[in-house]
């Protein structure tokens, strides 16, 4: 097989957003017994990175950038089971990922855990109105690497704040990287929370993510 048109092909499917072409490549990895990583890495990861870049510019709406993450998380779905069988990393890092108590708003909690999911991490979705032990406590019980909080209400953002002084209090705040969202959060508000950093969309976020664990000595078990 030629391994340069099989990646081009992948490419080609997501950025067309074709599920079913996506889906048959995937398994065409598993019948062929190629290295899955490799075609996690060079295959779907280039994919979803040029979807992220057709967002960017303008090209790719906010329905289409959803529906390519759900595309490649179906195409994982049928490649994890046997990257975990070869013995290989299946993920950059484990994430927590909520919308803090009070606040219901999902939508960019959602987005960005799709895109996480997508791009090789494994995600763990809490949901919204999340109250700050529970992050805490989930954190530590699902011993996850980085804890992405959203508040889209001004008058919830100081949940924000109070989930790092309370990770402070337990002893904990340096287990875990904690990144903000919502549409006033900025770096002053991170800064004073004592955050590790915040991103304004799904893409920055995977990137910040990624560059932030790849030195982490938990990133990447």
């Amino acid at each position: 097989m030629n391994k340069g048109r099989y990646f081009e092909e992948i490419s080609d499917a997501i950025v067309n957003l074709e599920e079913g072409r996506a889906v048959e490549l995937a398994e065409r990895a598993i019948t062929g017994d190629m290295d899955v990583l490799e075609v996690i890495e060079k295959g779907f990861g280039t994919a979803i990175n040029k979807i992220g870049k057709l967002w960017e510019t303008g090209e790719y709406f906010l329905p289409e950038l959803m529906l390519g993450g759900t595309i490649v998380q179906r195409a994982m779905d049928v490649l994890l089971p046997r990257l975990k069988a070869q013995g290989k990393a299946a993920t950059f890092g484990k994430v927590l990922v909520a919308t803090i108590e009070g606040d219901i708003h999902s939508i960019g909690k959602n987005i960005v855990a799709t895109m996480l999911s997508a791009n090789g991490f494994e995600v763990v979705d809490l949901g919204v109105d999340v109250p700050v032990e529970r992050i805490i406590a989930q954190a530590i019980e699902q011993d996850v690497d980085a804890i992405g909080v959203s508040a889209l209400l001004t008058t919830t953002m100081p949940g924000q704040k109070a989930l790092v002084e309370a990770m402070v209090t337990k002893g904990v705040r340096d287990k875990f990287k904690v990144f903000l969202g919502g549409a006033a959060v900025n770096a002053e508000w991170v800064k004073h929370c004592g955050a590790d950093g915040y991103a304004e969309n799904a893409i920055d976020a995977v990137k910040l993510i990624k560059e932030a664990l790849r030195g982490s000595s938990k990133g990447g078990k």
